[in-house]
This record gives structure tokens, sequence and C-alpha cells, in this order.
């Protein structure tokens, strides 16, 4: 199953990249993908969490900086742990409705 999901460097988790359409799997296959996922889906709420004890500690630094080109860096810094955020949410929200379908 495993090989069904990518781990993403800049996400810190494994996401789907499914090898054929979804119809194409059994229903077998695509309930053990689903349960995969979901294994995978409930840790990101803990990686968003710990994302945004980075950015608190950054906002901590940028805070007590007074060199404009390191509070430049740590702005930019804060900005991408909050992309990361955000694309986790959407990845996360995304797939329980696709989840929420496949048990219907």
């Amino acid at each position: 199953m495993e090989h069904l999901f990518i781990y993403d460097e800049r996400l810190g988790i494994p996401l789907p990249k499914l090898e054929k359409e979804w119809e194409e799997y059994s229903e077998s296959e695509q309930h053990a993908i689903l349960l995969h996922w979901e294994k995978i889906r409930g840790k990101i709420p803990d990686r968003i969490v710990e994302l945004e004890g980075i950015i608190n500690q950054k906002q901590a630094e940028l805070g007590e900086e007074n060199d404009f080109s390191k509070s430049c860096i740590l702005n930019s810094e804060i900005t991408e742990l909050a992309s990361i955020i955000n694309d986790l949410w959407i990845w996360y929200r995304m797939n329980q409705t696709v989840s929420s379908r496949m048990h219907q």
C-alpha cells in the first residue's frame, strides 16, 4: 500500500499517488487505500501543531531581532510555514469529503 503514497518533504507527510483511476481499483483495494490514508490524515493536526510551534518560536525571535535582513529571513520562513499549514488543512478537508462519500 505504501507504494501508492509518496512522502512529501515540504508537508512532512505521505500523499496519495494513485496509479490508475479510483474506479479501476477493486472495492477492497479502495477500502485499503482509504484506511491507509485515514492513518496518515489523522496525523495532520499533530503536524500542524508542530509547525505552529515553530512559527511561534520564529515570531518571538522576530520580536527581538534588530537586523533588517535577518527580520526579512524570519518573515519569509514564517510565511512558508503558514503556507505549509494551509496546504495541510486543504489535504485534511479535501480527503475527508472523499472518505465520507466512500463510506456511504
